[in-house]
């Protein structure tokens, strides 16, 4: 790389965790990132306020994430969460102990007037997390999924019913009412290169997209706009985002993804699996980059970062 670009990564969920990791890894500068990150899976559980999109790139990043389930800490020890159980709690929202410390330090600081983006900024200072990383809003957003059952919260949606629930809808409570927080749009104006990660074009890009003025905000920018496909050979490879893209009408293929971003994005990232795809990509109007996308490790990460950056 014969300079260090100024990337802005939107992100959420282990996807967009590993992208960052890779990106990270991938600059000579990692400061030279920053992930603005969905917000609207955030709750209040157990009283404290949790950030689990946040928390999941954070804890990559520095370098703890469980590597078994690419959420929560790695080695986590769930005294806490035994303890509440024994006492009665259904303890449903699993928070391993140092995982809890966290959501322990961000409600206190919040309670006493901290914003959402100024403890972020700590909390990633205090866990050496070199990348910048912005939540999309300050403000509370709530993504809901629309079932037969009626409106679920998102962790009851995901969570508690593990996403078995038909989907009928998806929409995000107080977005029109948000702002970006601090440095959102002026990341997304700045950057050389702006990426969407394989998330969950629904439940974690969406909404970072719905926050008013990021939509403009990408349009307008000169960045090179790039998007990973979340899906390959016609599958998610996590989560349920195959179901909610059939769900909400879209064919279940990278082709699908290619006409949701088509007039976000300049440019979709398909993996070898779904090369045959490239000349219907095309047709939408989006430029097309065939590579190995599904990041296995830490290697897999960089090396996709890489060729995201050097072209």
């Amino acid at each position: 790389m014969h300079f260090s670009p100024s990337v802005t990564l939107l992100a959420g969920g282990v996807g967009g965790a590993k992208l960052a990791q890779g990106l990270a890894g991938a600059l000579q500068r990692p400061e030279d990132l920053t992930v603005v990150v969905n917000t609207g899976d955030d709750d209040v559980i157990y009283g404290l306020d949790v950030s689990p999109d946040l928390d999941t790139v954070m804890y990559t990043l520095a370098g703890l994430a469980n590597p078994e389930t690419g959420w929560g800490v790695a080695d986590d020890t769930f005294t806490t969460l035994d303890a509440m159980a024994a006492l009665g709690e259904d303890t449903w929202f699993r928070i391993g102990d140092r995982d809890l410390a966290t959501n322990v330090l961000r409600t206190a600081r919040r309670r006493s007037g901290a914003t959402l983006s100024e403890v972020t900024a700590e909390l990633c200072r205090g866990l050496g997390v070199r990348p910048r990383l912005l939540p999309m809003t300050d403000q509370r957003v709530a993504t809901v999924v629309t079932t037969p059952d009626g409106r679920l919260d998102f962790q009851e949606y995901f969570v508690a019913r593990r996403h078995a629930d038909r989907v009928l809808g998806v929409s995000y409570d107080g977005v029109s009412e948000s702002r970006p927080a601090p440095g959102v749009l002026e990341t997304l104006g700045e950057a050389d290169v702006v990426v969407l990660a394989p998330s969950n074009p629904y439940l974690s890009i969406g909404p970072i997209l719905a926050v008013p003025g990021v939509r403009e905000a990408l349009a307008a920018t000169t960045a090179r706009k790039t998007a990973v496909s979340p899906i390959v050979g016609g599958r998610a490879l996590k989560g349920p985002a195959a179901a909610i893209l059939e769900a909400m009408g879209h064919e279940v293929s990278a082709l699908g993804v290619a006409r949701m971003w088509a007039g976000v994005v300049d440019e979709l990232v398909l993996d070898v699996a779904d090369a045959a795809l490239a000349p219907a990509v095309e047709e939408v109007g989006l430029s097309v980059v065939v590579t190995r996308t599904v990041m296995s490790g830490a290697e897999d990460r960089v090396r996709l970062a890489r060729e995201l950056l050097e072209r």
